[in-house]
């Protein structure tokens, strides 16, 4: 990491070192005094700085903050604004008219008295006609194509190395979040559908089977649909939230078997899921947590997962009480629970796919996503909110 930026500070200083030779190119040769007096002026010093000063706000502001966020309209007003400073300021011409004043090593020698006499006439015939006398050269009002070349080769070079950092950026984001979309996988399928999960359903399935319930055909195909989700549609690093809805509502369906009076549980989903995607198991890890840690047989037990789909976000609400297992109570009193969590610290199975997700947010999401864990009077509350 040290070295790539040691070598990015050499290759940025060499480039604009080559950037400030350039303009000697169209000095005139003849003298190395002109050349020394341009090249230890303010105005040389100037050319250079008007453009660094565009690279990089173009480079790693302009570009990260509207291009890439899709706000195509202020990245353009933001190139009109530093492309009308550049050619108000015109570096290149400014520089080019210093390089013709410099020429001149002495005042200019007065001309000879025939000369002067005949300036003097000049002058007062155009007395005369009305006309006005001209005194030196007039304001340069021209069109500067050197400083207007210059721009455009520094905004292209910028925009140039921030499209490569940002699809360098993007590769890196889908390697992790691959990654962390296999461990979200393995920590789901050994956390999530643990072997307790599938005994307690395959249980309560084959009740409904002993008594004859209709039920029990229904929630073996609930099972295999999340089993074949789980292992093989959510492959993908985004799915459609439609399949994603259909694991969560096979899951609850599945958990519902086993609650007792005491739970109250509302599930609601309210918007239109067409056309929105979403990372699979995202939501599930929540979900999971609350039925992990917010039921009892012994008190109320309320539980909420509402799912709002607007067009452009997707917001995620659970909330639930925390039950602690009474023997566990009871060795530990004084242990307090991590509220990230619903942990204790002597609980081996630490929240891994909490801490998974938060993960694949980061990777997938960015700065598209907000996420909330609280703890206050026994009641842990997750919001989350997924931006399009």
């Amino acid at each position: 990491m040290v070295r790539t930026k040691i070598s990015t500070i050499i290759i940025h200083t060499a480039a604009w070192i080559l950037f400030m030779s350039f303009p000697l190119l169209f000095m005139n040769q003849d003298s190395s005094t002109n050349a020394n007096n341009l090249q230890f002026s303010w105005v040389y010093v100037q050319f250079p700085l008007v453009y660094i000063l565009i690279f990089y706000t173009n480079a790693y502001y302009l570009f990260p903050k509207f291009y890439v966020k899709k706000k195509y309209i202020l990245y353009t007003l933001s190139l009109f604004i530093l492309l009308a400073a550049v050619m108000f300021l015109k570096p290149f011409d400014q520089l080019l008219q210093h390089n013709n004043a410099s020429k001149r090593l002495g005042p200019p020698m007065p001309p000879p008295m025939e000369q002067q006499h005949m300036n003097d006439g000049m002058d007062r015939i155009h007395e005369e006609d009305g006309r006005p006398v001209p005194h030196g050269p007039e304001n340069n009002r021209h069109f500067d194509i050197l400083s207007f070349c210059g721009f455009v080769m520094v905004i292209g070079l910028g925009t140039a190395l921030s499209s490569i950092k940002e699809w360098q950026l993007t590769e890196k984001r889908a390697i992790l979040a691959e990654a962390d979309r296999a461990n979200a996988e393995l920590s789901f399928l050994k956390a999530q559908i643990n072997p307790h999960f599938l005994y307690n359903t395959l249980n309560n399935i084959y009740t409904l089977s002993i008594t004859g319930s209709p039920d029990a055909s229904d929630s073996i195909m609930k099972l295999s649909n999340i089993m074949r989700y789980v292992t093989d549609e959510a492959q993908a690093n985004f799915v459609t939230l439609q399949d994603e809805l259909d694991c969560i509502g096979n899951f609850i369906d599945l958990q519902k078997l086993r609650l007792g009076k005491k739970v109250i549980l509302n599930y609601t989903t309210t918007g239109n899921p067409d056309g929105h995607q979403i990372s699979p198991l995202i939501l599930m890890t929540f979900i999971e947590n609350v039925f992990k840690y917010g039921l009892s047989n012994h008190e109320e037990a309320p539980v909420t997962i509402a799912i709002d789909i607007e067009p452009d976000k997707i917001n995620f609400f659970a909330q639930n009480r925390i039950f602690k297992n009474r023997n566990e109570q009871e060795r530990n009193p004084g242990e307090r629970r991590d509220p990230t969590t619903q942990k204790s610290p002597g609980d081996e199975r630490t929240g891994l796919g909490i801490k998974n997700t938060k993960q694949r947010l980061d990777h997938l999401y960015a700065q598209k996503y907000s996420l909330k864990i609280d703890e206050q009077q026994e009641l842990f509350t997750v919001k989350l909110i997924l931006h399009s």
